[in-house]
């Protein structure tokens, strides 16, 4: 099978528009967590999100092609044009028939089916526009960055909750090393700051209600979390075959070597028990890297700052890492700390984290971390981002309906 390996990343967060201004954010324990200004909080009783600043369509589009697309699709074009920037790749006509756009996305336009709703009930359907379907349907961030970029092989969008870009990237992984295709831009889009989305939230409890301290909501295993904070933005990779990226000469950020998903059959909003499924996506893509559980640095966990999914994702690592977990040899952390929950595009981004961790053997921290809950016994590297060089580290991306997705990345070593 072909070896995959990472050569672009682009990132698009509430840290920062870049990849090194979110990269620098997220080490210097700066949060990306502020009030809403897309649309009035007022009367929700979560008035605070991840929001992406200074972010304008304009700037990576003609003006006519913006209201083609909802939000996340703007934020998605903008992280796939930094990734390909990033990637330093002239694409080929060869290049442009292969390569795919696997981008995951959880929920889609939330904004305009809102706006579009309410122009059905009050001015009927003759006044529904035409574009709303496009603005509103997940599979057009793929679509738009494809039609962009001109990129014409496979294109769709895995949508499973908190996990749909995880698995995006572990799928685009599996068409490289099949030799189905030798390059592939993958990642994951969302931006559901709308008052659709917080209501939704709100309503099931997911949400914390900190609003007099946003910046120290997002607070993963720490005893007062109560509630993880939803977040905007966008994450993509490029994804290349070995052979390819050597051709061309192209920087490598590490090396994608195991992917793991299950379900839990459990509940649909709750993790099983012991993370049992979670523990069975990880251990899988420890298998398919042909890795032992001691050979992992660093886990980027899931870490949303829910009070029982904390829980369930620290017994999920103990129970498959043991002793070197419970003494603390094994360090894992939550960028959620810092940037909040991203939904459907978490897991790209926190796979880029990961990328970029590895390259300059940098751990992030958990930021927010001050009282470490008992249950959750583990080096969360709190508050500092700690240098350790890291040969091979694990991303963990969970979601509701029981969804669980790992990725385990390793330095290149040619």
């Amino acid at each position: 099978m072909e070896r995959v390996v990472i050569t672009g990343i682009g990132l698009v967060t509430p840290n920062g528009i870049g990849t090194q201004e979110t990269w620098r954010s997220v080490l210097a324990g700066e949060s990306g967590i502020g009030p809403i200004t897309l649309f009035d909080p007022a009367p929700f009783p979560t008035r605070f999100a991840g929001e992406v600043k200074g972010f304008s369509a304009e700037q990576w589009m003609p003006k006519k092609k913006v209201r083609e697309m909802g939000r996340f699709a703007h934020l998605s074009l903008a992280a796939a044009q930094l990734c390909i920037k990033d990637a330093a790749i002239e694409l080929t006509d060869e290049d442009r028939e292969q390569c795919g756009t696997l981008i995951g996305v959880g929920l889609g336009g939330l904004e305009y089916l809102y706006q579009h709703s309410l122009t059905l009930h009050e001015r009927g359907p003759s006044k529904v526009s035409p574009y709303f379907i496009p603005t509103v349907i997940a599979n057009l961030a793929a679509g738009q960055v494809a039609i962009s970029l001109n990129l014409r092989g496979v294109s769709y969008c895995n949508t499973s909750a908190c996990s749909s870009s995880a698995h995006s990237l572990g799928e685009a992984f599996e068409w490289i090393r099949r030799g189905r295709s030798s390059i592939m831009l993958a990642g994951g889009a969302e931006s559901t700051v709308t008052g659709l989305g917080v209501g939704g939230f709100s309503a099931m409890f997911a949400l914390s209600r900190r609003n007099d301290e946003p910046h120290r909501a997002s607070r993963p295993w720490d005893r007062g979390r109560d509630g993880f904070v939803m977040s905007e933005g966008a994450g993509c990779l490029l994804l290349e075959s070995l052979t390819h990226a050597r051709a061309r000469g192209a920087t490598i950020y590490g090396e994608l070597v195991g992917y793991g998903a299950s379900c839990d059959a459990y509940h649909i909003t709750k993790p099983s028990p012991d993370g049992e499924g979670a523990q069975r996506a990880m251990k899988m893509a420890l298998d398919d890297a042909r890795l032992a559980p001691d050979a992992i640095d660093y886990i980027n966990a899931h870490g949303t700052s829910t009070p029982q999914g904390d829980i369930e994702e620290a017994r999920a690592i103990i129970g498959l890492f043991g002793e070197r977990a419970l003494s603390k040899q094994l360090l894992v952390s939550s960028t959620k700390s810092s940037m909040g929950h991203l939904l459907g595009a978490a897991g790209a981004v926190e796979l880029a984290l990961s990328a970029l961790a590895l390259r300059d053997g940098m751990v992030p921290p958990t930021i927010n971390l001050e009282d470490q809950d008992p249950n959750c016994p583990l080096d969360f590297v709190p508050l500092t981002a700690r240098e350790r060089p890291l040969r091979h580290v694990m991303s963990n991306a969970f979601g509701f309906g029981g969804t669980n997705v790992s990725l385990v990345l390793s330095r290149f070593e040619a």
